[in-house]
């Protein structure tokens, strides 16, 4: 796909503003392309972003999709980001955010809440350890996302977790030095690695495998023997990896009975090992798919067949990853699935690969912090933004007569457009907040021709089934484009691409197989403090609570860039999966979204009545939730109505159109995703975070790849091996 060298501009239409999409357009107009591509991206609507679209609603209000953390592995997200402020230059003096590091701040505390065996749900916090370097940094020939790596980390992760129950125990051994120590204290293993194996191997045989020192020292050789394969074989590691799996089971298990917190660790261990075990049971470090492999399994159904415990497969670790990413099929809670290999590489990047922190926080809303920046970077390379743009249909030819050797490809692009501009000019889509450039949560009517009608009819130009439209326009190709870069949501396909769908099986079979759900979140204003509403831990983001809405954060920290008059004393996100409605005839109705809507409002009601209180005791009372707290757009709280109706003066959100509809990733579908490299079609590439860019699953990190991914197709730039993470066979 990649072009030849011609007198014009390449012209490239993208079509979708959000995250692979900006990161598209954002590889294609780097300088050193000296000007090759000409882009022009279309979007519906007046704002960029898609899925992590953010809007200013009243008061100024940073009013989101969901909760949109950055997390310390999205290497090439954050690299591309850092590039973009750099390039930006912002004035610290009259921009409150001018830098990467103004823009996101490191967040290291972090749980998940657990229901005990009793009943109760408490937190399970834990700060994770800030590590050295900065997502986005250069990478070094010591940074390894090799299978050994991982298995050598995951088994690093087991012993550091033993030896912090031996230390629990026994405070006095904290200087004990280990089994063969040379003159610098250094461990056997670290000298001789083939000599501490035969140990290991004598200490199995004999059974003395009985204390966790004894149980801490087998592994530390076995991470050595990681390293030194394939010295030794990986049967004969297996066999020693089942023999120490048992007996750090027999260990921990003997304390935890009483003790929630070992509990805790002991299923973190027994998971841990469950995926070592897979690894070598199913030959991963030699199969040159990696964990791929293994995506034909559900993830608690891969443990389980490794020797995982029912009860550490259905904890609260386990739990909050499949939380994390929205894992349930047809958003039905009693369905959790996602494929075992996709799951491991999410657990193995979050925990073993970060730098900096484990999480990192957004100063201000995702279109301020990432899609205005963005935007403004790349109006200044010249790109030019179609906004009021609906994609209606992509037509192809050459599908069913292309000659033998050639290729179909788009020969035109539909769309309706939504809304004529009053100047007739460009619409300019951003709003100064306290000199923070910022998305509004409604577009400029005064920009819009009839503007003032279309507010008043409470037109949504980002609904599917919203039929607003003032124009028709068709770009052809040579005309208007020669590339397209098709970066709509995955739930858009089977509506814009019914052509290709119809004739190409490939894309039939993503569409039938790779399946997306709605999601619903929340935001809250409190005019309590956290800690006075009873939560005594730090900031945190967490997961694995009951539903409606199983995640959320203490986003507290947004209120002084937004513009109450009078300023709430807390803030928080919540956010999960929202389930299918029974019918498929429910998504063809006109007051589908209104209903979905009208849900959320009352799934928020009943979780602040019914659920908060075992995170915030204090936000409730006998009769449920303390209404009075909440605070209004003008900075009231606790005046007025003090009954569920201050619910309006919140915020809340059905994702239900399919755009914003969250791809999943269900055991023996991932095979199915077609990638942006994908050369099926002359002058057609995809990107999101639903194709195969090599993490598959949706979020941040998944839609940059796929952006560069999709640049790289038309320009081979970036290269494949400048894209971190990306594996390439």
């Amino acid at each position: 796909m990649a072009n030849e060298s011609r007198e014009r501009p390449i012209r490239v239409a993208i079509v979708g503003g959000g995250c692979a999409g900006v990161t598209a357009a954002y590889e294609l107009t780097r300088p050193e392309l000296e000007g090759r591509y000409e882009v022009t991206v279309y979007q519906l609507g007046w704002r960029l972003g898609g899925k992590g679209a953010s809007g200013r609603g009243p008061a100024d209000r940073i009013e989101e999709h969901g909760l949109h953390l950055w997390m310390g592995w999205y290497e090439n997200a954050f690299r591309v980001m850092r590039e973009c402020y750099e390039e930006l230059g912002r004035d610290p003096a009259t921009c409150p955010i001018a830098t990467w590091t103004d823009a996101f701040k490191p967040d290291p505390f972090c749980g998940v809440m657990d229901l005990t065996p009793d009943g109760r749900w408490v937190p399970w916090t834990a700060t994770y350890p800030l590590t050295e370097g900065m997502p986005g940094d250069p990478t070094g020939p010591d940074q390894k996302w090799t299978m050994r790596d991982y298995v050598v980390r995951a088994l690093t992760l087991v012993r550091v977790t033993l030896e912090a129950v031996e230390l629990k125990e026994n405070p006095g051994d904290r200087d004990r030095v280990e089994w063969g120590a040379d003159e610098r204290g250094r461990p056997g293993w670290v000298k001789s690695p083939e000599a501490a194996l035969q140990r290991l191997l004598r200490l199995v045989r004999a059974g003395e495998l009985a204390t966790l020192t004894t149980l801490i020292e087998a592994f530390g050789i076995l991470e050595a023997a990681m390293r030194s394969l394939p010295i030794f074989s990986e049967n004969l590691v297996l066999k020693i990896l089942e023999a120490v799996s048992i007996a750090s089971s027999e260990q921990l298990a003997m304390r935890v009975r009483t003790d929630d917190e070992l509990r805790r660790l002991w299923e973190v261990v027994d998971i841990t090992m469950a995926a070592v075990r897979g690894i070598f049971r199913f030959g991963l470090l030699t199969d040159p798919r990696g964990f791929d492999a293994i995506d034909e399994y559900d993830c608690r159904e891969w443990l389980r067949l490794n020797g995982a415990s029912d009860r550490s497969v259905d904890g609260a670790f386990l739990r909050a990853m499949y939380d994390l990413v929205f894992a349930y099929e047809d958003g039905d809670v009693n369905r959790p699935r996602i494929a075992a290999g996709q799951a491991m590489r999410c657990a193995v990047r979050a925990f073993l690969t970060y730098r900096g922190a484990i999480f990192w926080k957004m100063q201000a809303g995702m279109g301020d912090i990432v899609f205005a920046p963005f935007y403004e970077a790349l109006k200044r390379r010249g790109v030019r933004f179609e906004f009021f743009h609906n994609l209606e249909n992509v037509q192809v030819r050459g599908l069913a007569s292309s000659a033998e050797g050639d290729r179909p490809y788009v020969h035109a692009l539909e769309f309706d457009v939504q809304a004529a501009l009053e100047s007739g000019d460009e619409y300019h889509p951003l709003v100064d907040v306290h000199g923070l450039p910022s998305w509004p949560a409604e577009p400029d009517w005064k920009q819009l021709e009839n503007g003032e009608q279309l507010q008043t009819a409470g037109v949504d130009f980002e609904s599917f089934w919203n039929p607003t439209r003032s124009a028709t326009k068709v770009l052809h190709v040579q005309e208007d484009f020669d590339f397209v870069v098709l970066a709509v949501g995955l739930g858009a396909i089977e509506h814009v691409c019914s052509e290709i769908v119809a004739l190409d099986p490939r894309w039939q079979r993503m569409v039938d197989h790779v399946k997306t759900v709605p999601t619903q979140a929340a935001q809250v204003w409190l005019d309590s403090s956290m800690r006075d509403l009873g939560w005594d831990a730090p900031s945190i983001n967490m997961c694995g609570f009951v539903e409606p809405f199983d995640t959320w954060a203490d986003m507290t920290h947004l209120i002084p860039a937004e513009s109450f008059p009078r300023e709430p004393k807390s803030l928080a996100y919540f956010c999960s999966v929202l389930r299918e409605p029974p019918t498929e005839q429910d998504h063809a109705d006109p007051d589908y979204p209104a209903r979905r809507h009208a849900e959320v409002k009352r799934n928020t009601v009943q979780f602040l009545n019914r659920d908060v209180g075992h995170m915030w005791p204090k936000a409730v009372r006998s009769g449920g939730f303390r209404w009075e707290l909440l605070v209004d757009e003008k900075g009231r709280g606790g005046e007025g109505s003090c009954d569920e109706s201050r619910i309006d003066t919140q915020f809340w959100t059905a994702n239900v159109n399919p755009t914003d509809r969250y791809a999943l990733s269900l055991p023996g579908t991932t095979r199915y995703r077609i990638s942006p490299l994908d050369d099926a079609f002359d002058n057609l590439t995809v990107c999101g975070d639903w194709t195969s860019c090599g993490f598959n699953a949706g979020c941040v990190e998944a839609a940059v790849i796929s952006g560069r991914l999709a640049a790289h197709a038309i320009s081979l730039s970036p290269s494949l091996e400048e894209i971190v993470g990306f594996d390439h066979p």
